[in-house]
């Protein structure tokens, strides 16, 4: 039983880390009809960011503490820059334009910014220090949990509230959800929408900064093509969940990242990602729209 609590602990930090890039798929999914592919780089980029700023804090000789929360801070910043600069750059001047040349933009991104950062840094591995303490009232369950896994599931918690209230009680919040119902009629009742989207830009980028931050640290390295694969199993977390769904997007990684864990645990990692791809693809074809996902008519 103690293995059980162990892999699910361990499915629920994977989880967790999936949410906070599937957030970005999903909210810019919901409200501009945009896959944007680029967005496990930014997660990337956040991590690379959180990096630079640890070496120069340490060398200064900073709290460990201290550290984490000023990297994390400039990380959210950088990154949530980026993001408001890509949507600029390669989404903006072609919102008009067939969805096609919008996903190919998106991939142009992500491989633009791939090579921006091996050129710019390294393609090996580098290290990237642990910043997250050892909590004593954690010592009794160190084997079935950490403090970096405790760290990760709690502050996506926090995320995921903020988030929550944001969409539900701020005016920007309702912006979004009326921009995402119908961006036309939005701007007829005085809406800026431009800035709706550049907003959803910088808070999915932030987001998927926090989970570069937290499972660079918990790993323990980094290099130019994380971005990739956690994009990759965040797209497919956001789509199983339902694709422009917010509470779809926490439940579709929750059951990612459980399925990965059990599935590790008890048959094989050599298939992990095999497994979690088959395991999509049935779910879609018995709900297309995703566990959470409405279908809806496209209009012609």
């Amino acid at each position: 039983m103690e293995y059980f609590f162990e892999l699910f602990l361990g499915g629920l930090t994977r989880g967790s880390i999936y949410a906070l890039i599937a957030l970005g798929y999903t909210m810019v999914y919901g409200i501009v009809q945009l896959i944007n592919f680029a967005h496990g780089e930014i997660y990337m980029i956040g991590a690379f960011t959180a990096l630079i700023v640890i070496s120069v804090l340490t060398m200064m000789g900073w709290n460990q503490i201290a550290i984490l929360l000023i990297a994390a801070g400039v990380a959210v910043i950088y990154s949530s820059a980026y993001g408001y600069t890509m949507e600029k750059i390669a989404y903006k001047p072609l919102r008009q334009a067939p969805r096609l040349s919008a996903l190919i933009s998106a991939i142009g991104m992500s491989l633009f910014l791939q090579n921006y950062v091996l050129l710019a840094q390294t393609s090996d591995f580098l290290p990237f220090p642990g910043l997250i303490p050892d909590f004593e009232f954690m010592e009794p369950y160190a084997h079935i949990i950490g403090s970096p896994e405790l760290v990760i599931i709690i502050t996506t918690t926090i995320v995921m509230i903020s988030l929550t209230f944001l969409i539900k009680f701020t005016k920007i919040g309702k912006a979004m959800r009326a921009t995402a119902q119908d961006r036309d009629m939005a701007m007829l009742v005085g809406v800026d929408v431009n800035r709706v989207i550049s907003m959803t830009f910088i808070i999915g980028s932030a987001t998927a900064a926090i989970g570069g931050v937290l499972i660079a640290s918990h790993i323990g390295q980094i290099n130019f093509y994380i971005g990739f694969i956690a994009g990759i199993k965040a797209f497919v977390a956001a789509v199983l969940g339902g694709i422009g769904s917010i509470p779809g997007a926490v439940l579709g990684s929750l059951i990612l990242g459980w399925t990965e864990s059990f599935f590790t645990g008890y048959i094989s990692s050599d298939y992990e990602d095999v497994f979690a791809f088959i395991f999509l693809v049935v779910i879609l074809i018995f709900r297309p729209a995703g566990i959470l996902g409405r279908s809806t008519a496209e209009k012609v």
